[in-house]
């Protein structure tokens, strides 16, 4: 059965991102189907669909493997502390 495939306009973290080492400001989310987002232009970032805003990112890196997807991407701004 074909797994479906959503095309998304914010990054919905849900605090499962991890920060990569060596690389300023660059963190790296996995999730479960396949996403589609629009490679480096700015979007949103959101701790959860209903919560305010956290920031600003660029998605840099896309990777759709065994039924899920890993993003790469560069926080551009910050607007509150974890």
């Amino acid at each position: 059965m074909p797994m479906p495939m959503s095309i998304e306009w914010k990054l919905l973290t849900h605090g499962k991102e991890k920060r990569l080492e060596n690389k300023e400001n660059m963190f790296e989310i996995e999730f479960e189907g396949y996403k589609l987002f629009p490679l480096n232009q700015v979007i949103e970032i959101k701790r959860h669909h209903d919560s305010d805003q956290i920031g600003n990112g660029k998605i840099v890196e896309l990777t759709w493997k065994n039924e899920s997807t890993r993003c790469t991407y560069q926080l551009l701004s910050l607007y509150n502390v974890n």
